[in-house]
């Protein structure tokens, strides 16, 4: 097997090659041009695909999860279609993008309340089914140590300044760069009732902002320029508390997606 690492081969030319079964991590395909290319059965994770442009394609048997925007099928901006057809499916997901303090409130009312909902239906399950992962996504438990670790850095570090609010437990997205001080023990056992306690915690960390939250504050910006991540400047004290949000909606679906796959495999 060839192995290519840390090389540069900008301005390759590949003709009649057969990249089957070949794994890309890090690759920067930037700018690239591919013509007559199979990707039958590829599988792509934490992709970008801003400003490509896709001619003569075929898509059939496909799903693809991720944030649309401008995303133009055959004429049609498809984006607006399916966030109309997600609302209409999910009610409440509509009211995770408020705009004042009592729609922040509302919205963060209604993640506890479903999470509460998602976390007893979890406890139906053994431990070692909560910390298996489902078609190569997090377990159950890393779900809930992920949101432990956005907690922390959106809210503890970014609005209430705290340069290092982690958790040993806590875990980063799989693709960060990763820091120094920062905890990503991906392969940690801990029990479910161990992270439950850290996620409660953080629960109420933001259950606090939430509940003495004014629209002057979300219309201010935050700056932390401390060693460790998030390190922003001028950054909106809104979008903090958005990205929390669409954190803890999307994760609890992708759990309950989950949930529901390994009571098939039972």
């Amino acid at each position: 097997m060839t192995e290519f690492r840390r090389q540069d081969l900008t301005g390759a030319r590949f003709e009649r090659v057969s990249l089957r079964d070949a794994a890309f991590t890090q690759v920067y395909l930037n700018d690239a041009r591919m013509r007559e290319v199979d990707f039958t059965g590829a599988r792509i994770r934490a992709a970008l695909f801003n400003r490509s442009r896709m001619r003569g394609v075929e898509l059939v048997d496909v799903e693809i999860s991720g944030e649309l925007k401008n995303v133009v099928v055959n004429g049609v901006d498809i984006a607006p279609l399916i966030d109309a057809e997600l609302n209409r499916r999910m009610p409440d997901r509509a009211r995770m993008r408020p705009d004042d303090a009592e729609g922040f409130r509302a919205a963060w009312a209604i993640l506890e309340r479903l999470w509460e909902g998602t976390v007893a239906r979890a406890r139906t399950f053994p431990e070692v089914a909560l910390h298996r992962g489902v078609d190569e996504e997090w377990s159950f438990i890393q779900t809930l140590r992920h949101l432990n670790f956005a907690g922390a850095a959106w809210v503890g570090r970014m609005i209430l300044g705290d340069a290092s609010p982690w958790h040993p437990l806590d875990l980063p997205w799989d693709e960060a760069p990763g820091w120094d001080g920062i905890p990503w023990d991906r392969e940690a056992r801990p029990s479910l009732d161990e992270v439950l306690t850290v996620r409660r915690e953080r629960q109420a960390m933001v259950r606090h902002v939430m509940e003495s939250l004014t629209d002057e504050q979300l219309a201010s910006d935050v700056t932390r320029t401390e060693p460790g991540w998030p390190q922003m400047e001028g950054f909106p004290f809104k979008e903090c508390l958005h990205i929390v949000l669409n954190e803890e909606w999307e994760h609890r679906l992708y759990a309950e997606r989950d949930l529901t796959a390994l009571e098939k495999e039972d």
